[in-house]
């Protein structure tokens, strides 16, 4: 269920992630939605101290995406590749959201994530 863009825990929650985030990954500037994302992708793929190519930054985009995602059923983690990359199956394609609805739903997802990680409470 998406919770109200006017509703204060999850404003708070996010508040602390960022400052969380952004303290310990860069330097202290506010990170942005899509630079958690790949950290999540990072941390789902297991790529954390691998030399990357070019592109595999917007694969771990995607999967952070599909990761967090997931729990609200849009996805389903499907296999790892012969390469270790792992792999989401679209289970529902997401409804058409105006561009804000879009951010909450992302943010949302992204603080209940880190949440069940225990980074944040």
């Amino acid at each position: 269920m998406q919770k109200s863009t006017r509703d204060p825990q999850l404003k708070t929650r996010w508040e602390n992630l960022i400052a969380t985030l952004s303290e310990r990954f860069s330097d202290g500037a506010d990170m942005e939605v899509e630079g958690i994302l790949y950290l999540i992708g990072l941390q789902a793929s297991g790529k954390v101290h691998k030399r990357l190519k070019k592109d595999d930054n917007v694969n771990l985009i995607h999967i952070g995406i599909c990761t967090v995602l997931e729990p609200y059923g849009y996805y389903r983690f499907d296999c790892y590749d012969e390469e270790g990359w792992p792999h989401f199956e679209l289970i529902e394609n997401l409804p058409h959201l105006k561009a804000g609805e879009q951010s909450l739903l992302m943010k949302q997802a992204i603080v209940e994530y880190f949440l069940k990680e225990g980074v944040i409470s």
